[in-house]
């Protein structure tokens, strides 16, 4: 049974225990799928409220990419579970041979690449998510306004979680033209994420 498919309660329990994944980046994919839930209900908050009639089209906007950002960082959470076990599997290919090391070097290099590729595929998600939050601050339900902060922080959360991930797998990252990009485009975004966030959660709190 897919993470995503489990109870609350049941997936926690797995997290707790001695279990190696998920993990880590499971968190993280879902600190974006909970942020832009958030979104979402607070642009359904904001949405056909006659009072809030100049914010209708920023939130419409942002509920309508956050449903497919939603649907992508929510799947996530079992992808990045799916990588931890390629490379874990990967590792157990014997190498007693020289075309078994051949064939494990490759396994552990390809399943490393996967490993790298979905935490940076949530950083990217989550950065769009944080710039639709952006135009929903200050312009959307003011009683939710606590939540879209939160929302803000949740982000930052997936979006730094992640970039953990990254960071991790990089020295395995076999091609050095895509480990470059990873790091370079990891960094960006991770640098742009935080000034964002910094400054709406400041925006937030005066709202309050």
């Amino acid at each position: 049974m897919k993470l995503i498919d489990l109870k609350v309660n049941e997936y926690l329990d797995i997290l707790k225990s001695d279990a190696p994944a998920p993990g880590g980046g499971s968190v993280s994919a879902l600190a974006g799928a909970q942020a832009v839930g958030l979104m979402m209900m607070v642009a359904d908050l904001t949405i056909g409220k006659e009072k809030y009639a100049d914010y209708q089209d920023i939130c419409q906007k942002a509920r309508a990419r956050g449903a497919e950002l939603y649907t992508q960082l929510a799947a996530a959470i079992d992808k990045d579970t799916d990588a931890f076990n390629l490379v874990s599997a990967a590792f157990k290919i014997p190498k007693g041979t020289p075309e078994e090391k051949a064939t494990r070097s490759k396994a552990i290099a390809d399943g490393t690449l996967v490993a790298t590729e979905v935490p940076y595929s949530v950083m990217q998600l989550a950065h769009e998510a944080m710039l639709l939050a952006e135009t929903m601050v200050g312009k959307s339900n003011p009683n939710a306004a606590s939540d879209l902060g939160v929302c803000v922080l949740n982000l930052m959360a997936a979006i730094k979680g992640a970039w953990l991930n990254v960071k991790i797998n990089l020295p395995g990252v076999k091609d050095e033209t895509k480990a470059k990009a990873f790091e370079q485009g990891g960094q960006k975004i991770y640098d742009e994420a935080e000034a964002i966030a910094r400054r709406l959660y400041d925006e937030v709190l005066k709202q309050l």
